[in-house]
């Protein structure tokens, strides 16, 4: 019993060390994996296409902030894991699909610019 009353601090310590060891472990666990990351891409591309419709062209950097608004209420647990330079880069590529898809899907195309299929 002596011995926990003379190092009781360095016990304290031992479990705090544990605790945030866990803690760490946990949120690499919880890191997204690619199927996940192939969602967000997919639903990245919606989402920069409702921008592009409703904000038209010469806004990028609104439409970067109404994509991002609606990410962070979409996936609050991976918005405080991934930058936001990671997320303009996941954006960008989702805006080169959409230009394909306005190139080459007329349905697309007439969605974006308000016009009848």
């Amino acid at each position: 019993m002596d011995f926990l009353i003379e190092y009781w601090p360095v016990l304290v310590a031992g479990i705090a060390v544990l605790a945030v060891a866990g803690i760490g472990i946990y949120h690499f666990v919880g890191l997204p994996t690619e199927k996940q990351l192939n969602k967000v891409r997919e639903w990245l591309l919606w989402a920069v296409t409702e921008a592009e419709k409703e904000l038209g062209g010469g806004t990028g950097a609104l439409k970067l902030r109404q994509v991002y608004d609606l990410f962070v209420i979409r996936f609050p647990w991976l918005a405080k894991i991934i930058s936001f330079e990671l997320f303009s880069a996941m954006v960008d590529e989702a805006l080169e699909e959409m230009r394909k898809l306005l190139d080459t899907n007329q349905a697309v195309s007439a969605f974006v610019n308000g016009v009848e299929a």
